[in-house]
């Protein structure tokens, strides 16, 4: 039986070597797969289904609005001040929504997990924030255990909201650091003093939250090796529970608001490098576990434990203890909703989204169809993803299929990471190497079969 390690090893030649773009997998198929040539039927029909089964729920719930841009940002969001306009609105067509949604799903089927995510969710004033709490409840029935979360930004709180939050129900809450160093907090235009974080831990620490996650990014402007060992001690004084150390990509042609950032200031692939292999060293030598992609977790924490007892799962917002047998369903603005069977994902502009419900539409923009090998795919990936190891019978004999003549096509690629150390092929195992733990996305996208039939697809008609 397979004995989990939680080492994590370093090689900055491997780690240049597969640096390409690929999914997060945090779904699969991927949500660059989602398509408006998509029939909302499916969406009623995989709701029933999870009716029929009884399947535990996750909510998400997207607030966009923010009070000004933060030149990282890559999220969907809306930047004004002008609050009471465009809240009370926003909020009446979310209230719609959950029960244009609700109306769909059994009552008995119990809330697991529930997240506040954007934007900005302390954006919303505490009344504003009850009212939309106390409509998810007057639709949905919570399980006792349920782990209830959301997303603040540090320089928008105060005590009295953090308790507020807690005594509304929550009990998990994150917040973004990013970069400790003044003159970086400036060029990304997200000024947060020191004081002011350790406050806010200290607040939330005091209403008695069970988990706190923070945000680090490295890569931003003025970064350095030095300033971001002294970002990350700081960081460990603070003690979260959770970190996600994130890599900031440069692409001002997708997402504008980059293009306030200088080029020139941005550190180069190498210091890059350093940051990278300094921080994992300091987080994995002060009792946080790797847990994968960009996060890591306390030791002690139940998504390290999670790990090792191989039951933690991963979806559209990450790595979770929660989420994996439950169907998440997505509200507001650019919410994905993740069924068994199917991705769907709401309109991204704001008319659009008010329109389909104004005619008394769901406002599903996109969406795609799980199919037979999909899941089988999924099963792979996602196993790769949260637990670095594959279990090739099981997957064998849960499908009926031979797993070796299933995956022929993988089968020269996995041996060339095998041969790079990335992974140890068993025959009835598939194990990765602390080496390869850095590298999961690209083991993980050797399963990926839709990207490689696009990939064929293209190579064929340059052809």
């Amino acid at each position: 039986m397979h004995v989990f390690n939680p080492d994590v090893k370093f090689d900055s030649q491997l780690i240049s070597k597969y640096d390409k773009p690929t999914p997060r997998y945090t779904s699969y198929p991927p949500a660059t797969e989602l398509s408006t040539d998509f029939n909302h039927t499916e969406f009623h029909n995989a709701i029933a289904l999870g009716n029929q089964n009884q399947t535990p729920l996750s909510l998400y719930f997207h607030v966009p609005f923010c009070e000004s841009a933060c030149y990282f940002c890559g999220c969907n969001v809306i930047i004004t001040q002008k609050k009471e306009l465009v809240v009370e609105p926003y909020l009446d067509y979310l209230y719609r929504n959950i029960e244009q949604v609700a109306s769909l799903i059994d009552r008995d089927r119990k809330v697991v997990q529930l997240h506040w995510g954007g934007g900005t969710p302390n954006y919303l004033m505490p009344h504003q924030a009850e009212t939309l709490w106390t409509e998810i409840n007057r639709h949905f029935t919570f399980d006792e255990n349920a782990e209830i979360s959301l997303e603040i930004n540090p320089r928008y709180v105060d005590r009295n909201y953090i308790f507020h939050l807690r005594n509304l129900g929550f009990n998990r809450i994150s917040f973004g650091i990013q970069d400790f160093h003044p003159q970086v907090q400036e060029a990304v235009n997200r000024v947060q003093p020191e004081k002011m974080l350790f406050q806010v831990m200290e607040w939330i620490r005091e209403a008695g939250f069970e988990s706190v996650n923070v945000d680090l990014i490295y890569g931003l402007p003025f970064q350095n090796l030095q300033t971001f060992t002294d970002t990350v001690e700081k960081t460990l004084q603070l003690s979260p529970d959770r970190i996600a150390v994130f890599n900031f990509a440069y692409l001002p042609a997708l997402k504008p608001v980059q293009k306030n950032i200088s080029p020139d200031a941005l550190p180069g692939a190498a210091e890059k490098l350093d940051i990278l292999q300094m921080t994992i060293e300091k987080l994995t030598g002060n009792g946080y576990q790797f847990i994968g992609m960009d996060h890591f977790a306390k030791d002690n924490d139940e998504l390290a434990i999670a790990q090792r007892e191989q039951t933690l799962h991963r979806n559209f917002q990450g790595y979770t203890t929660k989420a994996g047998s439950s169907d998440l369903f997505g509200f507001g603005l650019t919410s994905i909703s993740m069924l068994d069977s199917l991705y769907v994902q709401n309109h991204k502009g704001l008319k659009d989204y008010y329109r389909a419900i104004d005619q008394g539409n769901l406002p599903i923009a996109k969406g795609v169809v799980v199919s037979a090998e999909d899941r089988i795919r999924r099963e792979v990936i996602m196993e790769l993803m949260c637990h670095f190891t594959l279990d090739k019978t099981a997957i064998a004999q849960k499908y009926n299929l031979d797993f070796d003549k299933y995956f022929d096509r993988e089968k020269y690629e996995l041996e060339l990471l095998e041969a790079d150390g990335l992974v140890r092929l068993y025959p009835d195992e598939i194990e990765v190497t602390p080496t390869g733990r850095l590298l999961i996305r690209n083991i993980a996208s050797i399963f990926d079969g839709r990207t490689r039939d696009k990939i064929i697809k293209k190579l064929s008609k340059s052809i």
